[in-house]
């Protein structure tokens, strides 16, 4: 699998650097070949359930396209960026990578909710 910044002025290595007080919430775009999308969930598929055994995970979702689309998106939400650090850097999960699909390109992200008056709460 190859990776590619969602932002290229602030990299998620960088990211995980911050200080940073409250949840955080992971999106990571996918794209893989159209041949290689039952190969990218089952990857997916075990990674969630290493991530939902890690102290502060609290939620993730998977989205694919509609379509013939090989986009996908996944959301998973942490306690703190703290938690996401911890998982994210164990040596357990970096082997995990291997079992996705060459095809399969990755663009995570670390984020924050915000709050918008009369559309949003933080």
């Amino acid at each position: 699998m190859r990776f590619e910044e969602m932002d290229s002025t602030l990299p998620l290595a960088q990211q995980l650097g911050e200080a940073h007080d409250g949840p955080v919430v992971l999106v990571n775009k996918f794209t893989v070949a159209l041949g290689d999308r039952d190969a990218l969930i089952a990857a997916w598929a075990d990674d969630a359930a290493f991530f939902k055994r890690q102290p502060g995970f609290m939620s993730t979702q998977l989205h694919r396209g509609i379509g013939e689309s090989g986009v996908f998106l996944n959301y998973a939400v942490w306690e703190s960026l703290e938690a996401f650090r911890s998982a994210f850097g164990q040596p357990e999960f970096r082997n995990r990578l291997a079992q996705y699909p060459a095809s399969a390109v990755a663009s995570p992200y670390l984020f924050e909710k915000i709050a918008v008056p009369g559309l949003c709460v933080k």
